[in-house]
């Protein structure tokens, strides 16, 4: 994940203290000295909508094996003793899970701070007060468009004007709320729409998602943008993130799933300002790039362990039979002590890559989906080899 605002404006929110902390290490297996990862944990499969680009395949009902509230309370406990920074309740829908508050207040009393991932069209002005009386720290609404286009991507007639409703009670009450936005060629003339969107409603914080070739979404690979497009998605979103600071308006814009973009709006401070593309680098190293399998782990409804929530096909063990800080931080598993000296398994460009430590090898699951081969470069690097394989600038 990367914060476009703290790097352009030098803002101060919460998740920058663990993406850009100078105790933070591209190896340690933890967001940083004496914490665990940050968590995304899925606590169902179950959602009311069937989005098209769904990593986690989500269907109407629960899945079958799902953790009960018992063996719930067991993980969260363990990740609070585990001191996990911060912790994603995603889904399918969450809200959908009947012991969610159950567990949420759980978790609070253990002193997690817990975000939750929603696509909001089950929030009521009643479940938003409950939501902030919990103490969620932020919730994440998933929109992929305005109107009808966004309805067509999440099978629902009525998804955006629902969604934008659940935003709405949230800011009502007081509870922090963003919008998580998935950019693939169905929804690319909507960024305008959506920042406009964002600056209307007064929400604090909107994160643009590149597409990830999972679950659903492993099929949409021939819908995602192209390289060229990225890049003119990267220079709106760095100009829309500048006409937010120059107004005042307290936006945080982050961009997630690419770290090609670390790269990019470094290039981009290096044309413009020196100074500040120094100090940009500087936060960007300490980050160390993609972390999956280091500082990012994920959890499914089984109890799974994976790399990321973008690659359930890979596995290093489960709950039931061990706690999650044992598997953590077992490295007999081959892939997760691969993960944390990946450097040198990288194929291609990827392996001479400049800004290999800024970046660290970008997404493996897009790079499995599309070549077979969990190491060859991600093909959603956009960019070009005089800018990622020249001599280091001064």
């Amino acid at each position: 994940m990367l914060s476009v605002t703290k790097l352009l404006c030098d803002s101060q929110n919460f998740g920058d203290l663990l993406r850009y902390n100078e105790n933070a290490h591209p190896r340690r297996s933890g967001a940083a000295a004496g914490y665990g990862p940050v968590v995304a944990w899925n606590m169902t499969r179950a959602c009311n909508l069937r989005c098209r680009h769904c990593y986690a395949a989500a269907g109407s009902r629960p899945a079958d094996n799902e953790l009960t509230t018992r063996e719930a309370k067991e993980l969260i406990a363990d990740l609070a003793a585990f001191r996990v920074p911060a912790l994603l309740l995603s889904g399918g829908e969450p809200l959908l899970r009947p012991d969610f508050f159950a567990l949420a207040e759980y978790a609070g009393s253990l002193g997690l701070r817990l975000t939750l991932s929603t696509n909001g069209t089950l929030i009521t002005r009643e479940l938003a007060r409950k939501i902030k009386e919990t103490g969620v720290s932020y919730v994440g609404i998933s929109l992929d468009g305005t109107g009808e286009n966004n309805d067509a991507f999440r099978g629902r007639p009525g998804a955006f004007a629902a969604a934008l409703e659940g935003i709405r009670h949230c800011v009502a009450v007081g509870q922090k709320v963003g919008l998580r936005f998935t950019i693939n060629q169905h929804n690319l003339t909507e960024l305008e729409p959506i920042f406009d969107l964002v600056d209307g409603e007064g929400i604090e914080r909107v994160c643009f998602y590149h597409l990830a070739y999972a679950g659903r979404g492993s099929a949409m690979g021939d819908q995602d943008i192209t390289n060229r497009e990225r890049r003119r998605v990267m220079d709106l979103i760095i100009e829309k993130t500048l006409d937010f600071c120059r107004r005042g308006k307290n936006v945080e814009v982050l961009t997630v799933n690419n770290h090609a973009d670390a790269v990019y709006l470094y290039l981009y401070l290096a044309k413009k300002d020196r100074k500040r593309a120094a100090g940009a680098y500087r936060m960007l190293r300490r980050n160390g790039g993609n972390r999956s399998g280091i500082a990012i782990a994920a959890i499914d409804w089984e109890g799974n362990v994976h790399p990321d929530q973008f690659t359930f096909q890979h596995t290093f063990g489960k709950i039931r039979e061990r706690k999650f800080s044992e598997i953590w931080q077992d490295t007999a598993h081959p892939l997760l002590a691969a993960l944390r000296n990946r450097q040198g398994l990288l194929k291609g460009r990827c392996a001479s890559c400049r800004f290999l430590e800024i970046c660290n090898g970008n997404s493996r699951g897009r790079a499995e989906a599309v070549y077979g081969d969990y190491w060859a470069p991600d093909p959603a690097c956009y960019l070009n080899d005089d800018e990622v394989l020249a001599g280091m600038e001064d």
